[in-house]
């Protein structure tokens, strides 16, 4: 059968919702949820591909921008809703999405492409790589104390259409300082707050803020419980859904505030990074154990030259890389990144390579999170100048892990 790959068109949204969902194995009301969706998605982002008028395939993405290390931001395309309906595995219907949807994002100025991958051996042959880890805390409540006596005050706040405004705008100064982070989507927030959805479970929970000595707001913390109880004693799971803070002191103060809130056995907090500082604030480090530690997002570089040249270094280096990129005109891009504290400039140079390797490795490394030596052991690497390999890792590292708390 032929296939056709384009935008989805308004009407054909119930039957683009069934096809994703049927290859997500769930079942949802697709003429409800196309009803909701259709106010907030960009139909024109939205790619579907169509075998005798029947939907195959699906893909999404919402225009977005991202903190790369150093500050700045640089425009991308979040992925989502990725799926071939069961019986049409195997026939590259999704890579003509994929050839389909980059294009158009290129076109569009975007510097890379964004994603979190249900399943891992998919994306890798796309450019993609693992950028950012993720990891669940659990804290054990009645095991410990904290150590620091925060300053300002905690409070339970209404999470109503003020405290979504605020939140958002300590959030959108959060993320300017987090290398990883990005900008959200507007209608996001309500969501986040228990706006009604015709696709999963209302938010029901509890809203904390934190106040400098000023009465500045500086922190907020999001969390819903489980109910627990077990020989009539309160063993209830208090579940942590987000937490921002934008000072040590306000960190400190609203983990402190969430364990020891009665009633509460433990605090799990999924989608956090591996690199919290949580243990260091309490007398039994032990009582917070990390789990389920593993990749988060995934970046797939489209613009190598504008990517490199935007973000810092902690080191001085000048490398002549290869690039090899299925997408590239001649399946190949070489560039000239010469970098340092006080800044960098990428360009394509006809200068003779140091060191070839796959888009994929150099996407996941991209961050300075991702060891660019381990990436490339999926893909392989060529040097050409000994030790190379070693020195293009060290310049892409950073001090600080890159973390994106914003799951889509």
């Amino acid at each position: 059968m032929t296939l056709e790959i384009r935008n989805v068109r308004d009407e054909e949204l119930p039957a683009f919702i069934d096809a994703m969902s049927t290859g997500f194995l769930e079942r949802p009301d697709v003429d409800k949820v196309a009803a909701e969706v259709r106010l907030n998605w960009d139909l024109t982002r939205s790619w579907a591909g169509f075998e005798s008028g029947q939907i195959t395939g699906t893909w999404r993405s919402w225009e977005t921008e991202i903190t790369v290390p150093g500050g700045k931001r640089l425009p991308g395309g979040a992925v989502s809703a990725v799926s071939v309906i069961p019986t049409h595995r195997r026939r590259g219907i999704l890579t003509a999405l994929v050839d389909a949807a980059h294009r158009a994002m290129r076109d569009g100025g975007e510097a890379m492409g964004l994603l979190y991958a249900a399943e891992y051996p998919i994306y890798g042959r796309f450019g993609y790589g693992p950028a950012c880890r993720e990891a669940t805390w659990t804290v054990e409540t009645r095991g410990t104390r904290f150590v620091t006596h925060a300053s300002g005050g905690v409070e339970l706040a209404k999470p109503d259409a003020d405290a979504s405004a605020a939140i958002k705008a300590l959030f959108e100064t959060w993320r300017l300082r987090q290398p990883g982070e990005l900008r959200r989507r507007d209608y996001i927030w309500d969501y986040d707050l228990g706006r009604d959805t015709a696709w999963g479970s209302r938010w029901k929970g509890f809203l904390l803020f934190h106040r400098d000595a000023g009465g500045k707001l500086d922190g907020y913390a999001r969390y819903h419980v489980e109910d627990k109880w077990e020989r009539r004693q309160p063993l209830s799971n208090l579940v942590l859904d987000e937490l921002h803070a934008l000072t040590d002191d306000a960190y400190a103060a609203l983990w402190r505030s969430l364990a020891e809130t009665d009633w509460a056995a433990t605090i799990k907090a999924e989608h956090r990074s591996p690199a919290e500082r949580l243990p260091w604030l309490m007398t039994n480090a032990r009582a917070a154990s990390m789990s389920d530690v593993g990749d988060g997002m995934w970046i797939r570089l489209f613009d190598v030259p504008r990517a490199l040249a935007a973000r810092t270094y902690d080191r001085e280096g000048s490398f002549v890389l290869e690039v090899v990129d299925r997408e590239a005109p001649d399946g190949r891009l070489r560039v000239l990144l010469e970098a340092g504290p006080a800044g960098a400039t990428c360009a394509a140079t006809n200068r003779s390579a140091d060191l070839t390797l796959d888009i994929a490795a150099l996407s996941a490394a991209y961050l300075g999170g991702t060891p660019l030596r381990h990436a490339v052991a999926a893909s392989g690497v060529d040097e050409h100048r000994s030790g190379v390999l070693l020195k293009a890792d060290a310049l892409l590292r950073t001090l600080d892990e890159p973390w994106t708390s914003t799951f889509f």
